[in-house]
């Protein structure tokens, strides 16, 4: 009885394990003539571009003040008034405020006085030593007397001047961090008053890597002065500037791997703030030949790069990439294609697996930028 059982269970497994290949084969036979004949997924294509490019790399840079100064009092006194507005725009020289002068006047006239005095008996011992009715050494204490009390008159008209203070750039002020009738100090103590940060033109810093900062030394551009032809564009939620490499640092960061790089841009509407996140794109040394393919036609695999290359007999092959910047609207391929090279650059999902046959229609290598243009407008139902 156990042995017709098992015998029965053997023959409906090799039953079912027989349908199961069979069925897989057909299955498999049916796709692959649906992928290589008539049924051949359409594409479209473009020939990959050659000519020459200013290649655009894109970093993050921080906005930076060029002068930015905290406003100290340098003598102690009283605030006795503000001359200037919150956030208001003042010039080099501006009041923006007053320390009570009073003292400070007192302490001139005294000093004045001390002076004329003391000049007064150094003109009488010169007319004196010349007939030898007075002492060298008491001479030389007269002479003392009098260019001490002429320094100290001096020291007593700095302080006067200084209870005006005054702006010492042009920019944008702060708010009054201290308001009238406080008593302020001067020294390292001394509070801030408040600041002023220059509005034109501005700094933007950023980081480029090692890699691309080699090109700029090849190409001999990375000092100060030859820097400056080194295009650059400033982007902020919308806002565009124009501007160019100012300087490259002395040295790598070893952290980061990366060196330091300012550009200078125009600011006279006052767009830009200091402390503001902006997006920078670099332009390349100078002007080469590129290899040049819509960003539209590169597709990604874990942390590579590849484009889907129609050959001989419209079989694809997936191609893997080096890409670099961007020029007019197109990304730069160093490796791993040729001009003329023919690469799908809409379809992509359509391609299920290698040497699939597809039927390519020849489209222009326009930019990303372009197409976003030229796409339609989806309306809602």
């Amino acid at each position: 009885m156990s042995l017709k059982y098992n015998i029965k269970n053997i023959i409906i497994i090799i039953f079912v394990l027989a349908v199961t290949y069979y069925s897989y084969g057909y299955f498999s036979s049916s796709h692959s003539a649906i992928g290589q004949n008539g049924g051949a997924s359409p594409v479209d294509t473009a020939e990959v571009i050659e000519r020459e490019a200013r290649g655009w790399n894109e970093f993050s840079g921080k906005i930076v003040a060029v002068e930015q100064v905290d406003v100290r009092p340098r003598i102690s006194g009283t605030i006795e008034s503000i001359h200037f507005s919150d956030g208001a725009m003042v010039k080099k020289g501006d009041l923006l405020f007053i320390i009570d002068p009073r003292p400070y006047e007192a302490s001139l006239q005294s000093a004045n006085a001390l002076w004329i005095l003391a000049d007064a008996d150094l003109k009488r011992a010169q007319s004196l030593i010349s007939s030898k009715a007075i002492p060298q050494r008491e001479y030389e204490q007269r002479r003392n007397a009098a260019e001490v009390a002429k320094a100290n008159l001096t020291k007593a008209k700095l302080d006067l001047e200084y209870t005006k203070i005054k702006s010492p750039i042009s920019g944008r002020a702060s708010r009054a961090e201290i308001t009238v009738g406080n008593l302020v100090d001067a020294g390292s103590s001394a509070p801030i008053l408040t600041s002023v940060v220059s509005s034109t033109p501005i700094y933007t810093d950023f980081e480029i890597d090692e890699a691309n900062f080699l090109k700029y030394v090849r190409a001999n551009v990375t000092s100060n002065e030859s820097a400056k032809n080194i295009p650059v564009t400033l982007v902020l939620d919308g806002l565009s500037k124009q501007g160019h490499v100012e300087s490259f640092d002395n040295r790598l960061n070893p952290a980061s791997g990366t060196v330091r790089v300012r550009a200078i841009f125009d600011n006279e509407d006052g767009a830009l703030v200091s402390g503001l996140f902006a997006r920078i794109k670099m332009g390349s040394p100078e002007n080469t030949k590129s290899i040049l393919v819509t960003d539209r036609a590169i597709g990604t695999d874990q942390n590579k790069k590849f484009v889907l290359v129609v050959g001989a007999e419209n079989k694809v092959e997936r191609r893997y990439i080096k890409l670099g910047g961007i020029a007019d609207g197109l990304r730069i391929v160093e490796d791993g294609l040729k001009a003329g090279e023919k690469i799908i650059v809409s379809g992509l999902q359509r391609v299920m697996m290698p040497n699939q046959i597809v039927t390519p229609e020849i489209v222009p290598m326009e930019s990303h930028e372009s197409a976003q243009e030229s796409a339609p407008e989806t309306t809602k139902e």
